[in-house]
């Protein structure tokens, strides 16, 4: 395995809480925050060009995952640049697409589902495979979004935690692809 791919400080500056394990593959733009037992999958795109994104703890971002804070076409970037906040337990499965204002905790963006701008999921959400929400709209606590016609039920329970899972891969990622390491704090 060769590393030729160099995070350039000019574009972009990833900061990695300890226990995080976030691949090198994967894109990353802007500024960044990755909370503690967050894992980030190769091939996963992390763009902040509107602002900062900041995602909490015990995050999943699996392959092909985008997670984009970029300011809608047509508006210009103010004085105050809009931070993406995602919190804590969240899993964004294969393909999908976040473009949320905010993300809460403990919610599950489904293969393919796309979030457009000006949305929020607050908790306990599921946005179904392939579901595309573009409207802005704030859905409400332990919320499924699902089908062609996107339906929207209550769920009793929130989602289940992904921590096994996240247990797994931090075991294993490390074996095959490269991590961005944790800054090591200087001494005073």
């Amino acid at each position: 395995m060769s590393s030729t791919k160099q995070l350039d400080p000019a574009v972009c500056n990833v900061k990695v809480t300890s226990g995080a394990v976030v691949c090198f593959e994967a894109d990353y733009y802007g500024d960044i925050t990755i909370g503690a037992r967050t894992v980030i999958h190769p091939k996963a795109r992390i763009i902040a060009e509107a602002g900062p994104i900041i995602i909490g703890e015990s995050n999943l971002i699996e392959e092909q995952a985008q997670i984009i804070n970029r300011l809608p076409e047509g508006t210009e970037a103010g004085d105050q640049l809009p931070v993406m906040v995602i919190g804590n337990n969240n899993v964004f499965e294969v393909d999908s697409y976040c473009q949320a204002s905010k993300v809460g905790d403990n919610n599950v963006l489904e293969a393919k589902s796309h979030v457009g701008p000006g949305v929020e999921l607050t908790r306990g959400c599921v946005v179904g495979s392939l579901c595309s929400l573009v409207c802005p709209q704030v859905v409400q606590e332990n919320t499924v979004i699902y089908g062609d016609e996107l339906h929207h039920r209550t769920q009793s329970e929130k989602p289940a935690p992904q921590g096994l899972q996240l247990d797994f891969l931090t075991k294993i990622l490390p074996n095959y692809h490269y991590l961005i390491k944790p800054k090591k704090k200087v001494a005073a």
